[in-house]
């Protein structure tokens, strides 16, 4: 049998972290968006066992690393299916970017054998069993406008959001997601409101939104990587009406209220880096 799943990249227009829990793990607030940049899950089952992975970017891990191979290897466990599982991944989100293209991979793989194998897992039920591979993967189940909170776990879906267009810049370095967040010091954070941009969100106020905007490990990752500031500095040079980092980064984006406007954007920007996006939310 095969399946074919979109595993869309995601953005964060909101972040905080209220604290750190006892066990290590982050508690988060967040507003995470989908958008139309995407990569594609082709997953193949047949007589057999084992699991291979093949990916269109060769430096990619392709074994037990990859998320997607672990996402099919606990569900062949949690359910013991004996299947071959073939996964194809064609990678079209930057990697190592703050935009959980492996969570939504691995995602995908569990929506996808979740169909293929008649497993009859809720949306609910996908989510919290992919809280055990990323905090992003519950997520990226969903892969909706949506707040989450708790260690990944709350997804609270939200309103579709009103017109607006992303100019999304990857500059050439990537971030540690691990070492950011253990380098976290919680008496020198200044957090983000995100309940008020929660609350723009819900009104679908576009200029309420750029307004509150934030991410909490902005600065935190800015202090290691200089490309972030200064790829925020191209955006308001310009003409975003806002602009921050994703994730833990390094991906920055703008926001903007017109496709014209952000084309102006992308065609100033993109000289000065080669993975440059216009996205829409989904």
């Amino acid at each position: 049998m095969r399946t074919v799943e979109k595993a869309c990249a995601k953005l964060n227009l909101g972040l905080d972290t209220p604290y750190r829990h006892k066990d290590g793990k982050i508690e988060w607030n967040m507003i995470m968006t989908s958008i139309e940049l995407s990569d594609y899950v082709e997953i193949v089952t047949e007589k057999g066992n084992g699991i291979s992975v093949h990916c269109n970017r060769v430096f990619l891990p392709q074994d037990h690393r990859n998320l997607a191979y672990q996402a099919a290897f606990l569900l062949k466990k949690k359910f013991g299916i004996q299947q071959k599982v073939d996964i194809h991944i064609r990678k079209n989100i930057p990697v190592a970017a703050g935009m959980g293209g492996g969570s939504s991979d691995a995602a995908a793989v569990i929506r996808g054998l979740n169909r293929l194998w008649d497993l009859h897992m809720t949306d609910q039920e996908m989510a919290t069993f992919g809280l055990q591979l990323d905090s992003d993967v519950p997520y990226c189940v969903y892969s909706q406008t949506a707040m989450v909170t708790g260690k990944g776990d709350n997804i609270e879906l939200m309103p579709k959001l009103p017109k607006m267009y992303f100019v999304i810049v990857k500059p050439k370095v990537s971030v540690s997601t691990p070492e950011i967040l253990n380098k976290i010091d919680y008496d020198k954070l200044e957090h983000v409101n995100v309940n008020e941009l929660a609350a723009a969100v819900e009104t679908q106020d576009y200029d309420q939104i750029v307004s509150h905007m934030g991410n909490v490990l902005e600065p935190l990752s800015s202090k290691h990587h200089s490309e972030i500031k200064k790829i925020k500095e191209k955006f308001e040079k310009y003409g975003a009406d806002s602009a921050q980092m994703s994730g833990t980064g390094p991906t920055v984006f703008g926001i903007c209220k017109t496709e014209s406007q952000a084309k102006h954007i992308f065609n100033s920007i993109r000289g000065f880096c080669s993975e440059v996006y216009i996205v829409r939310p989904v």
